[in-house]
């Protein structure tokens, strides 16, 4: 081996801390926060080198997928108390858990003028179906319950209640038709800050307590060098443009 190729390759060994390795993350993600995940993913990796690979479903079912041994490294909840609770099983890393946004309720129909701005709907229309998510596994249904409490219809709309297993699944009924209206994550129909077809009524915040959405680092992936990048990226000013563009809000 001759003396130039001997120094190339010590030039490229001195370098090679710097360059720094890419690692793929697997991220557990809410439904409701699909769309911007999708792009934040996107970025993310455009920027780092990194890869994500990202299942979407309902915080409870993600939550029994990590305690059945799913090599997720990273969890985005629809809610604050999961991932606290992941933390207090060694599940999660402690002092990793952080609120990465804020959701946003809306009561949504696929049909124009159908939903009015009071929430009249729920009163004055002889509608079948109303979609909620299962409260016991999505914090959307559980905030959807509460709202109706607050505006004194739950008992009277109890009957025409449908369960989506998840914010994904409710959004479908009610963007099939199978229900008229449905109360859905406001992300979901939100494009360029309008709601992008339909009718809806954004749910004012004090309606319901707030739909917290809390990030976890698990303790799978504490050693994974993309995981601890993600993480740090969500708290990025280009990561909160795209959260506040989905409606929700960030902190």
């Amino acid at each position: 081996m001759n003396s130039i190729h001997m120094m190339f390759i010590a030039v490229i060994a001195t370098c090679a801390p710097l360059i720094g390795r890419a690692d793929v993350v697997q991220v557990a993600v809410a439904s409701n926060f699909t769309a911007p995940m999708q792009v934040i993913a996107e970025r993310f990796e455009a920027l780092t080198g990194h890869k994500t690979l990202l299942a979407f479903g309902s915080t409870g079912k993600l939550y029994a997928q990590i305690r059945n041994g799913a090599p997720f490294a990273v969890l985005l909840a629809a809610d604050e108390q999961v991932p606290a609770k992941l933390e207090s099983e060694g599940l999660g890393v402690t002092g990793s858990r952080f609120t990465y946004a804020t959701g946003t309720l809306v009561l949504w129909s696929a049909k124009d003028d159908y939903v009015d701005d009071q929430a009249g709907v729920l009163t004055q229309r002889a509608f079948r179906h109303l979609a909620v998510a299962n409260p016991k596994t999505a914090p959307y249904g559980a905030a959807a319950l509460a709202t109706l409490k607050e505006l004194g219809v739950l008992e009277s709309v109890s009957r025409r209640l449908v369960q989506g297993e998840n914010i994904a699944q409710t959004h479908h009924f009610v963007a099939s038709g199978n229900a008229e209206l449905g109360f859905v994550a406001l992300s979901q129909v939100l494009e360029k800050g309008r709601i992008r077809s339909g009718s809806g009524w954004i749910v004012p915040a004090s309606y319901h307590p707030p739909i917290r959405q809390d990030a976890v680092l698990l303790t799978n992936g504490q050693d994974n060098e993309a995981a601890h990048a993600l993480l740090d990226y969500l708290k990025s000013a280009a990561a909160t443009e795209v959260i506040k563009a989905y409606g929700y809000r960030a902190e």
